[in-house]
């Protein structure tokens, strides 16, 4: 068995938001129950947004409480604001995701706050959140690069890092939000901070816009990372973030990782029925690229060697 390591599927969330045509709360409801039976026990299925800026997100409480149940799932909801955070609270869920821009662009148009004022109102949440004995992550979105104002230091990527640290959240997302990093930033930002802090504290969100996903996301294993976001299928795209395309699809990442020796617990063979759900409930096409080299295997009639 070989080194355990999370995968939190973002797909219901990150995945569905951005989708052209709404999907029913069942549905979501089967693709959910789908992704556990493939072994994801990590799930990020909602945020708690106004309906207007998300109207895709609309259902967060009733789909909440149809959500797969047991001792073992671990929920996220994500939070834009003190008023979201206290919907998710309220709903139940015990671990709470923030989002924190790296530039003043990209958080005027995702959180409609200037860079301070969305510091401030993290600081916030963070406080309350630690006060009701929830568990936080904060995503440091756009940790490479900004849809609006290009590439991304790595000090300003750093800096906001440990001042979330600082305030009190338990985990940092390090985001890749538009898919514009390379290998090389991943180890300029991560080696840093794994050196201060505990490499459990850490999670990596790839966006595969240029194709560079699966290699960022080996440079972080790499360096100590064992907590990633994926989507299923590679669905994503961030409303606020113009050419963003889908999240790393967890059906790669769960490959690479279990081919280089490490133990995700998902199941690639379920993930495929997953897959077909999400497809037939979103009326896409979705889908990583080891389903193909898997097709292409089955069609010759050879043996798969993948769990």
């Amino acid at each position: 068995m070989g080194e355990p390591v999370i995968i939190n599927e973002v797909g219901l969330r990150d995945g569905l938001q951005n989708q052209p045509n709404p999907v029913r709360t069942e549905d979501k409801s089967r693709l959910a129950q789908a992704l556990v039976d493939a072994g994801l026990r990590h799930i990020e299925p909602v945020s708690f947004v106004h309906p207007g800026a998300v109207p895709r997100m609309a259902d967060a409480a009733e789909f909440t409480e149809q959500l797969p149940r047991g001792e073992d799932l671990h929920y996220t909801a994500l939070v834009p604001n003190l008023k979201g955070y206290e919907k998710a609270r309220d709903a139940g869920y015990q671990t709470v995701a923030l989002v924190l821009s790296t530039t003043e662009t990209f958080n005027q148009r995702n959180l409609n706050m200037a860079l301070d004022d969305a510091i401030a109102s993290c600081q916030t949440i963070l406080h309350q959140a630690n006060e009701d004995g929830l568990n936080t992550r904060t995503y440091i979105s756009g940790a490479f690069a900004c849809p609006y104002e290009g590439p991304v230091t790595v000090g300003t990527t750093l800096h906001l890092t440990h001042e979330m640290i600082e305030a009190g959240s338990a985990e940092i997302a390090i985001a890749d939000t538009i898919g514009g990093g390379t290998p090389k930033q991943m180890k300029d930002i991560m080696a840093p901070l794994l050196h201060s802090y505990d490499p459990e504290r850490f999670f990596v969100h790839l966006h595969d816009t240029r194709g560079l996903a699966a290699a960022m996301a080996w440079e972080a294993a790499d360096l100590g990372v064992r907590r990633f976001d994926a989507s299923v299928g590679g669905l994503g795209g961030c409303p606020f973030a113009p050419g963003a395309t889908g999240n790393m699809a967890t059906e790669d990442l769960v490959y690479m990782l279990e081919a280089c020796g490490f133990d995700t617990g998902v199941s690639i063979h379920k993930l495929r029925e997953a897959v077909e759900i999400a497809n037939e409930i979103t009326g896409g096409q979705w889908g990583g690229r080891i389903l193909d080299w898997i097709r292409s295997q089955e069609e010759q009639g050879k043996a798969v060697p993948v769990s």
